[in-house]
């Protein structure tokens, strides 16, 4: 858009969601369901259609603007990516829980003899890399970092990441699926220290799907998704962390493979969902 419109000004996103709402308000007698993926405007546009939608939220929800948000439309039927996400949603706006899914043949799975740990995701206080390193390092193993400078937290990375970095704790940047999944797949085990109420945590199904453990800190909807001595470790300090990654040498990276193609695919996803378009519209 910047290379046709030169510079343009920070609303054009809420601008461009605007002009999709009117192109589903033109269309919306088509549809027996509509399932949204975004969190506001469309809750005032479907109207008497929102008892035959869903809406799912891909953030936590336990702020002032969903509070307000969840106030106004009690009606809104809302498919919790994670129970732990769901809990915090009023009673009223629950309709189910649906864990993300990914293609089973979007990872291969990986051998994990790159003997390095890997961390995969924001640069921000929310993700905590620098505790990621802090682990790597009293585990004795070298760390590979991936993921974006965070937009709403971006001096996080100078102040808190960049003076931790070394010959063996390197950030390698943002990455695409090629190398995210070969990066995942060489790692002994991904780290996910998380420090605040995660409403998923995909990187911890792509590093399932590479047959790599996650070694991650009980916070959201982490012990959903990791299973504690098969799949990685659910843990609450960095000494425990440290503890888990020695551990996570010891897992059958086929089983971890096999519990991510049993709970973590797409296909899984698309009949939950399914069933939840069937319940909404038998009510």
């Amino acid at each position: 858009m910047e290379t046709t419109h030169g510079t343009v000004p920070p609303s054009i996103p809420a601008v461009l969601e605007a002009a999709r709402m009117e192109d589903l308000r033109l269309r919306l007698d088509e549809f027996d369901i509509v399932h949204c993926h975004g969190e506001f405007f469309h809750a005032a546009l479907l109207g008497e259609r929102r008892r035959h939608s869903l809406t799912t939220i891909h953030w936590r929800v336990d702020e002032l603007d969903r509070a307000i948000f969840f106030e106004t439309f009690p009606d809104l039927p809302v498919a919790a990516i994670s129970a732990a996400q769901g809990a915090m949603l009023p009673a009223s706006n629950r309709a189910g829980v649906v864990h993300h899914g990914i293609a089973e043949d979007r990872y291969a799975p990986g051998d994990g003899a790159g003997g390095y740990l890997a961390f995969v995701g924001r640069m921000t206080d929310q993700k905590r890399p620098d505790r990621a390193i802090r682990v790597a390092d009293a585990a004795g193993r070298p760390i590979r970092l991936a993921g974006t400078i965070d937009v709403g937290n971006p001096t996080y990375f100078e102040r808190e990441v960049r003076p931790l970095l070394s010959d063996a704790a390197t950030y390698v940047g943002p990455l695409g699926d090629t190398a995210k999944g070969e990066l995942l797949g060489g790692a002994e085990a991904l780290l996910f220290p998380v420090d605040w109420p995660e409403p998923f945590g995909l990187v911890m199904i792509e590093a399932m799907a590479c047959g790599t453990p996650v070694v991650a800190w009980d916070r959201g909807s982490v012990r959903e998704i990791v299973e504690d001595g098969v799949t990685g470790f659910v843990v609450s300090s960095e000494e425990e962390a440290v503890a888990g990654v020695a551990r996570a040498r010891r897992l059958d990276r086929a089983g971890v493979r096999r519990r991510f193609e049993e709970r973590f695919t797409a296909a899984r996803m698309a009949r939950d969902y399914l069933a939840l378009y069937h319940k909404l519209l038998e009510a």
